[in-house]
């Protein structure tokens, strides 16, 4: 497999990211993959090394660039103190802009295919992948977000007010368990999706808790995240492979 950790330029500075795609004949297309809030680590790069195996360019933007190099040794109080502070910084603006210039570093890549692309997210940016998919319609055609945080808020750029634009097949897998996710969020979002005819797909995967899809957390329901990574790849097979 071919990997490589690119800087690419945006208006806010200099976005680290990590790249990876199969051996073999391309281009292949292409799977934008959002971090979760605990940062930019190996257990990311991994999975995003699993998605390309099936044949698709993968990159990994680190987007708590704007505030220095973040990465946390382990999960903690500390840890959670900085990742609660930024995110009330780090707009969903922001990250569109952030993926423009993605796209324009994808453009120009030897392996990339031209054409429609994926997204997918985990905590945090559940509201980005749901962001995204609206505004890039014609772009993001399979779109997942897993246990996706600030996807229903009280904020004239929530998330779900923006969802009558996707064009896009979307995936919304959360846990049964989620402190993260008020009550009144799951209903909220499937009566915009309902209402605008959106084309998706929204479980909520009894006995999990935040964070189940990750392999490294003592709550990883193999099962579970095992679902939601098939269903992910199905979309991107019917909707970008020929």
């Amino acid at each position: 497999m071919h990997e490589e950790h690119v800087d690419i330029q945006t208006d806010d500075g200099i976005m680290p990211t990590f790249t990876c795609w199969p051996n073999g004949e391309g281009p292949f297309p292409s799977v934008v993959f959002y971090m979760d809030a605990p940062a930019i680590r190996e257990e990311l790069y991994d999975m995003a090394r699993r998605i390309a195996a099936d044949g698709y360019y993968v990159i990994l933007p680190d987007l708590f660039y704007r505030y220095g190099t973040i990465r946390f040794p382990e999960r903690n109080q500390w840890a959670r103190l900085v990742w609660t502070v930024i995110l009330k910084d780090l707009s969903n603006a922001m990250v569109m802009d952030d993926t423009r210039a993605l796209f324009t570093h994808m453009d120009g890549h030897p392996a990339v295919k031209a054409g429609p692309k994926a997204c997918i997210g985990f905590c945090m940016s559940g509201r980005i992948v749901t962001t995204a998919a609206a505004t890039f319609p014609d772009i993001f055609v399979a779109n997942a977000s897993l246990y996706g945080v600030g996807i229903v808020t009280a904020q004239d750029d929530s998330p779900h007010l923006g969802v009558k634009d996707i064009k896009g097949e979307m995936y919304f897998g959360f846990a049964e368990t989620d402190g993260t996710v008020p009550s009144y969020v799951i209903p909220t979002l499937r009566s915009a999706l309902d209402e605008h005819g959106i084309d998706y797909t929204l479980d909520v995967h009894l006995g999990t808790e935040h964070g189940f899809c990750f392999p490294l957390r003592d709550i990883y329901n193999e099962a579970a995240a095992e679902k939601a990574h098939a269903h992910f790849m199905d979309m991107c097979a019917r909707h970008l492979q020929p």
